[in-house]
């Protein structure tokens, strides 16, 4: 009996053990993957854990503890956990996330810089950034050697970037000479020439002023073009040279208080400005026509070109005033001058098929308008047209019909008062305007009356000029 007891009790103990050894055993624990190092910056995502015992499988039922900082390097733990029968089992995955990525450095500017060789580098900066430590600008070292500047920074993960910036000192630009006065100028012989000076500019080195040679003469005895040189080279061996030209040219025959010597006496030259016009132009050239009188007319751009035509076929003198007349367009600079001129005499040239160089300044050559749009233009242009071969007349007889002359009675009188038999008569008329038309044939039989002859301007006409004001 007392046996069986203990038989029984011996029994009843290896089933309570083998009971707890079956709640206590773990269970198997599978992880996908094992342990992981996750790049900064990279979103993780589980691979899974597979859990078995005892055949069966507990996966379904895990409860998984992510004590992941994605934005904090450092390694982790993934705590995957089950209950079986009331009792807990656990399993611990490492998780590191780590930094392999190098920070960057941009530099401000180029990366091939060239400066003059007198010249010092001056850093034009730089800026150094990394995905995990930010902005690390001032970590970055810089060293220079033979003209190579290497800047280097290291992030807090040890990652290094290292990028060069190369300095070339050389100088390949040509320094340049402004020259004081116009690049082309006029004289006239028997006057004296004043070398109007210049200056240089260059991009490394200064006060070259005195480097630069001069060569050429000017004879102004002798009428002719001459070219002075301007030289000059830098201390990189680079040079630039520009011509000034100057024209010496004979003075021409002019007709005005300094030389009141006429070469025909009482003669009267009808000119005629800002025209043609329909209305005015056409009946001043019946009127002229009828008296047997030949005139001059300064056309313009404006108007009908049969106008222009006619006044050429009946044989009068067509000259040249101004395409716009609009003096802020014409005065602006001599180019400008020479473009508006260019279209008026290829208007002429198309309508009548000949090209004339005789001349009439827009509000004359005495004008002070030409002040407010280029200072001096005056005293260069009519030293200039004439070197060009144009003759400009202005007048010694103004019958101010642009002017306070309203009426046929004033224009009349205002030229006939003007009239002169001991000179030449340049008389200035305006044939857009009604009061001269209506004036004219008065004016006509006035001087046929008295004497006068009436003649066209040509080029063999003694020029009549203004004193220049500008």
């Amino acid at each position: 009996m007392k046996k069986k007891y203990v038989i029984s009790i011996i029994i009843i103990v290896i089933l309570l053990i083998s009971l707890l050894f079956c709640l206590f055993y773990p269970p198997k624990f599978t992880l996908n993957k094992g342990n992981i190092t996750l790049k900064y910056g990279t979103k993780f995502q589980d691979p899974g854990v597979t859990i078995t015992k005892f055949g069966h499988n507990y996966t379904e039922k895990v409860k998984i503890n992510n004590k992941i900082n994605p934005k904090k390097l450092g390694t982790y733990d993934i705590i995957y956990q089950i209950k079986i029968f009331g009792i807990t089992f656990e399993k611990t995955r490492k998780v590191t996330i780590v930094d392999k990525e190098k920070p960057e450095i941009t530099l401000n500017g180029s990366q091939n810089i060239t400066i003059c060789p007198n010249a010092e580098y001056k850093e034009e900066g730089y800026k150094a950034t990394d995905n995990y430590d930010g902005d690390i600008t001032n970590k970055v070292k810089l060293n220079t050697q033979n003209n190579i500047i290497t800047y280097s920074v290291q992030d807090s993960s040890n990652n290094k970037t290292t990028i060069t910036r190369t300095i070339t000192k050389e100088d390949k630009i040509n320094p340049t000479i402004t020259l004081k006065g116009s690049q082309n100028q006029t004289i006239y012989t028997n006057s004296t020439w004043q070398e109007p000076g210049y200056t240089v500019s260059d991009n490394c080195d200064n006060n070259l002023n005195s480097n630069v040679i001069v060569n050429g003469k000017v004879n102004t005895k002798k009428a002719g073009t001459y070219k002075i040189t301007y030289t000059v080279k830098d201390l990189s061996g680079n040079t630039f040279s520009v011509i000034r030209t100057i024209k010496v040219i004979n003075k021409p025959v002019v007709n005005n208080s300094n030389n009141p010597k006429p070469s025909k006496k009482g003669v009267i030259y009808l000119t005629f400005d800002d025209g043609p016009n329909e209305g005015t132009t056409n009946v001043i050239l019946d009127i002229l026509k009828q008296n047997n009188v030949k005139a001059t007319f300064f056309v313009t751009g404006k108007g009908p070109d049969s106008l222009i035509q006619r006044e050429y076929q009946e044989g009068h003198a067509i000259a040249l005033h101004t395409f716009t007349h609009n003096y802020e367009t014409v005065y602006k600079s001599v180019d400008n001058y020479y473009n508006d001129l260019a279209q008026i005499q290829n208007r002429v040239k198309k309508l009548t098929g000949t090209e004339t160089k005789i001349i009439r300044f827009p509000g004359g050559s005495s004008n002070t308008v030409s002040k407010k749009y280029s200072k001096g233009i005056m005293s260069v242009l009519t030293k200039d047209v004439v070197s060009k071969g144009y003759h400009y007349f202005d007048w010694n007889v103004d019958s101010d019909d642009a002017g306070g002359a309203r009426n046929s009675t004033t224009v009349y009188n205002n030229v006939i008062k003007g009239l002169s038999k001991n000179r030449s008569n340049i008389v200035l008329m305006h044939d857009v305007k009604p009061q001269t038309r209506d004036a004219l044939n008065n004016i006509i039989k006035y001087g046929k009356n008295n004497g006068y002859t009436f003649e066209k301007i040509t080029m063999q006409t003694p020029m009549v000029t203004h004193k220049v004001n500008n």
